[in-house]
């Protein structure tokens, strides 16, 4: 147990030690713009297709389980529960999740390879900094488009439900839009676009420091992959408490 808590803050230690070092690299010259715009593509825009289906499907399933769970009233709130539901919480978790997977994954095997391979050596040795070169721009694009995704993802997921809820349960797209537009305010979403961005960085910034510290050729490669993802994930669906606390109190 004492291993695991030396372990555990070892690790939010180094995170947290990253994470400045990101910072203050990421606002020296030159700009790396030309390598940012290659990650937001990379990583923002060639994940759009998971979260996207994810979201679909999730509105289609919530509009189902809410009319055969109430069904006195369940078809009258299923515009209701599909957009708080999706804007609020599923929308921002699963979109984290499905990046956390994909993203988080991939950037820590790129890393991590670069590392094993002494790749990373090298780049110092042309006195340039890994962490302006490598870690930023991954960080500042996962940290940007997880926000975009997830209003992409919640827009799709509430025509998930209202495809379900015109061509199975009967009802009409004015009224289905009529109770999603009354149902959700200012607050629901500015909390659930916000906390995308903790996430982000979150994500990012766990995957690259599982990456820069990886060994082992490549078997440390997949422990550290494998454990990018296992953190991402816990490390998501914990601050999405606090967060969730937070954007109450405002």
């Amino acid at each position: 147990m004492v291993g695991f808590v030396n372990d555990a803050l070892e690790h939010v230690g180094g995170i947290s030690l990253l994470a400045r070092d990101t910072v203050r690299q990421g606002f020296r010259r030159p700009r790396e713009w030309r390598n940012l715009v290659e990650q937001i593509h990379h990583l923002g825009v060639g994940s759009a297709p998971i979260v996207l289906t994810t979201a679909l499907f999730t509105g289609m399933v919530l509009a189902l389980q809410t009319a055969a769970s109430w069904a006195a009233f369940g078809k009258l709130l299923i515009g209701d529960v599909v957009s708080l539901s999706i804007v609020r919480e599923l929308g921002p978790v699963l979109s984290a999740l499905m990046i956390g997977g994909r993203v988080g994954a991939g950037i820590t095997a790129e890393i991590g390879t670069m590392k094993v391979t002494e790749q990373i050596d090298a780049i110092r040795a042309l006195a340039a900094d890994p962490v302006k070169k490598l870690v930023f721009p991954k960080v500042l694009a996962t940290t940007f488009m997880l926000p975009v995704l997830t209003i992409l993802g919640d827009f799709v997921g509430i025509v998930g439900g209202w495809m379900i809820a015109c061509s199975e349960l009967g009802q009409t797209s004015d009224f289905y839009l009529k109770h999603v537009r009354t149902a959700l305010n200012v607050n629901d979403i500015f909390s659930g676009i916000g906390k995308t961005v903790f996430f982000g960085l979150f994500i990012s910034t766990i995957a690259c420091y599982n990456g820069m510290r990886t060994s082992g050729g490549a078997d440390g490669v997949g422990r550290a992959t494998t454990q990018t993802v296992v953190s991402a994930s816990i490390a998501v669906l914990i601050s999405d408490f606090f967060l969730t606390k937070l954007f109450l109190i405002f």
